[in-house]
Formats: C-alpha cells, sequence, structure tokens
C-alpha cells in the first residue's frame, strides 16, 4: 500500500496494545465434536465501541441485545458462536443475554459491556449449555496468540480464516488495527459485513469512532457482494482501546482523516478475504469502475456489474464474455452513455481490452483465457463521463455453490 500513514503487519484481532482472544469446540451443534465454534475477545480495559448491523428486516437477537448494550458507546468483550443463528426464536433475546452474562462471568466484566454474536442455522432454538461449558475451557486461557483461534472458531462454510493486522501513526504514536471477519454464503451488498470484530488501541471518541466506522465501511464491506442474499445476522463491531497513547480524537481532524483512511484499507483488506472465500468460489473478482458522472454512479455500476450471476458463471469457466459486463451496466440505473464505455480484464497474466466505445474489439480469446484462469481477476471499466470512481468485490459462480447450499442443515 503506498501511503506513510500506515501498512499491514502479520497479525490479527489481538494485534492491537490490550487485547486478547481464544477459541474452542462447545459442540453448539452435537454433531460437531472437533471445529471451534465459540470465540470470546477481551479488552483488558473498558473501550470505546460502535457497530453496524444487517439490513435485513429480519435480524438475529444477537443484534437486538448488542444495540442495546452499546448505546452507551462501551465495550469490554465480544462472545460469538457459530453452529446456530440464533434467529427467529422465541427465546432469542435471552439467550443472548445468557451468553453475554456467561462472558462476563468469565472474563469479570459487566455484562451491559459485551457484544454478542452468532451465526449459523436459522429458526433452531440455541442451546446455552455448550456456550457455559466453553466458556470455562477459556477460562484463564485468552492470550493474544488466541486471535487466530477466535478467527477460526466463527467460521462456518468458510475454508480459511479471516485476519487482518495494519499499524498507522497518529500524531506520532504508533497505532494498530486488528480484525477478524467471517463469511462465505448470504453475503450481499446491503451492510453486507457477515460478522467481523475488529479491535485498534487509538484512542478515539464513541462518537468519532462510530463515524469513522460508517465512512470506513461504505468503501468496502458494503461493496461486497458472493451471492445476492443479505444476512439476518450480520454485524461489524470495532472497539478501541486507547492504550496507545495517540491525543484523543474527539474531531474531524488531521488525526481522523488518516484513522479512516487506515481503518477503509484495513475493510477492505478483510472484504477481499470474504469475497474470495465465497461459498464454492475459486477467484476473486474486483469491478473496478472510473470516468463516472459521480461516484455514485461509479458504486451503482460497480456493484451491478459484481452481482451479475451470468457475469460471475462466465467468469467461472475463463470465459471473456464482455456482454455481461455491458448488460449489468446498462440495467444498473446509473447515469450511463454506452456508447463510451470501456472494458478490459486484468490479472497476473496480463490485462487485455475486449470492448471500446460500447462496442467490441478484436482480441486473442487464447490470451484472455489464460488471463482469466488466474485466482485474482480484475473487471477494469471506464465511463468516459467524469472523475467517479468506485471498486466492488465479489467472486465466481461455480457448481460447488448449489451443492454447499442444497443440504446447508445436514
Amino acid at each position: 500500500m503506498e501511503n506513510k500513514n500506515f501498512k499491514f503487519i502479520d497479525g490479527t484481532v489481538t494485534s492491537p496494545l490490550g487485547f486478547t482472544a481464544q477459541g474452542v469446540c462447545a459442540s453448539i451443534k452435537p454433531s460437531n465434536t472437533t471445529k471451534r465454534d465459540l470465540a470470546l475477545i477481551y479488552c483488558e480495559k473498558p473501550c470505546t465501541a460502535a457497530a453496524v448491523y444487517t439490513k435485513n428486516l429480519v435480524k438475529s437477537s444477537t443484534i437486538q441485545v448488542t444495540k442495546k448494550h452499546l448505546e452507551n458507546g462501551i465495550a469490554q468483550a465480544v462472545i460469538v458462536n457459530w453452529g446456530n443463528a440464533n434467529t427467529c426464536n422465541a427465546d432469542g433475546v435471552e439467550v443472548a443475554e445468557k451468553m453475554c452474562e456467561v462472558a462476563a462471568e468469565t472474563l469479570s466484566v459487566n455484562s451491559d459491556d459485551v457484544i454478542v454474536a452468532s451465526t449459523g442455522v436459522i429458526g433452531q432454538p440455541l442451546p446455552i449449555e455448550p456456550v457455559i461449558k466453553g466458556a470455562k475451557m477459556m477460562k484463564g486461557k485468552l492470550s493474544k496468540d488466541g486471535g487466530t483461534n477466535a478467527a477460526e472458531a466463527i467460521m462456518t462454510t468458510d475454508t480459511v480464516k479471516k485476519e487482518m493486522a495494519m499499524e498507522m501513526t497518529l500524531g506520532g504514536k504508533t497505532v494498530t488495527v486488528g480484525g477478524i471477519a467471517k463469511g462465505s454464503g448470504m453475503i450481499h451488498i446491503n451492510m453486507g459485513t457477515m460478522l467481523s470484530f475488529v479491535t485498534t488501541d487509538a484512542a478515539v471518541s464513541a462518537e468519532m469512532l462510530e463515524e469513522a466506522l460508517r465512512e470506513a465501511v461504505e468503501d468496502s464491506y458494503n461493496m461486497v457482494s458472493v451471492d445476492g442474499d443479505t444476512s439476518t445476522n450480520d454485524t461489524l463491531a470495532i472497539m478501541a482501546s486507547g492504550l496507545a497513547g495517540n491525543e484523543l480524537i474527539t474531531e474531524k481532524n488531521a488525526d481522523y482523516k488518516i484513522f479512516v483512511e487506515g481503518l477503509t484499507e484495513a475493510f477492505k483488506s478483510l472484504a477481499k478475504q470474504l469475497a474470495g472465500d465465497g461459498e464454492g468460489a475459486t477467484k476473486l473478482l474486483v469491478c473496478k469502475v472510473d470516468g463516472a458522472k459521480t461516484k455514485k454512479d461509479a458504486v451503482t455500476v460497480s456493484k451491478s456489474i459484481i452481482c451479475s450471476s451470468l457475469l460471475k458463471a462466465a467468469m467461472f469457466g475463463a470465459d471473456a464474455n464482455w456482454g455481461r459486463v455491458l448488460c449489468a451496466i446498462g440495467y444498473s440505473g446509473a447515469d450511463v452513455d454506452v456508447t463510451k464505455v470501456e472494458v478490459s480484464f486484468e490479472s497476473a497474466k496480463g490485462k487485455i481490452l475486449v470492448c471500446k466505445n460500447g462496442a467490441g474489439v478484436e482480441f486473442s480469446e487464447e490470451k484472455a483465457k489464460e488471463i482469466l484462469l488466474e485466482k485474482e481477476i480484475n473487471i477494469l471499466v471506464s465511463l468516459g463521463d467524469g472523475n467517479g470512481k468506485a471498486e466492488a468485490y465479489g467472486c465466481d459462480l461455480t457448481y460447488d455453490y448449489v451443492k454447499i447450499n442444497g443440504d446447508y442443515r445436514t
């Protein structure tokens, strides 16, 4: 990343000062006897905190509880499980509150300072007994090294852990941001964050932290789509310990701007990991749009392209079917002059122009296929109408997506 204010480092959610974590197999689903499925994240002091959630009208009870707990902008711990979404359950809120109480007892914190989240099958009661058992297993075992175990404990159909850490400079002080995320299916652009927990040792007020979170989400998590389904449980929560010692950010000053820039890049890192590990996916797709009349138009076009099932299927087959790009632009609703559109495909194997001025150009199908067989594909679209630009993240659509979701409950 070409920015002197921040750089990515090896690390995870426990990299910032003050944070520890752990994940264990609590057998939330009785059939699971080996995979970690319960995680705790803890800070040695109360943090400023904020979160954003799914826009689906059907929401997990955990979101209702977390919203209430974050009304004062303070949190000190996270408890999260996979294997059961705790959604559409009559006792859902009661169980979510009980999970917070279990975490509070384990970590010696206030239960109102606990963020709770769940992921898994919808509409099945979540038993509290495995949560209690798992929490007991973790008591006294949280550590700096436990962040990776926590990342593993929130995976559902994910095939790889999603982790990230970065350092930035605020007022001469080194500030660290760390995070983990899960998400492989039911991921769509509509606060499509799936589950993600981010920590930082920056000193930032609760009000400015929430502002920064909402700004950073727009160009990162909100630009991801795997399958067009918006989850009922999407939660992105951030906690800031303040232990880095920078001057407290209480207004939108120069330090705030650097913090938002860094946070946006950190979120993009996790967003790309989510998109690239979509259910059944073999490729990460990044759609980069420039030359739009406005940023809004660029966002609309990039989202439309990345959500096109026909294009996603073409990318799976390494087929340079640029007409599907034009089709997605045409129905996007953006203000576009299609006679000015230019489209190229790009990967580690090179770049190839396939459309200019809204019409096809001669190109080598063999070279195009070579480019599209790579694991990361850039779909480059220039609209030739202005300075608006945006990028969206997605994946190809494969046979395995249907297989995975054909028997998800078993």
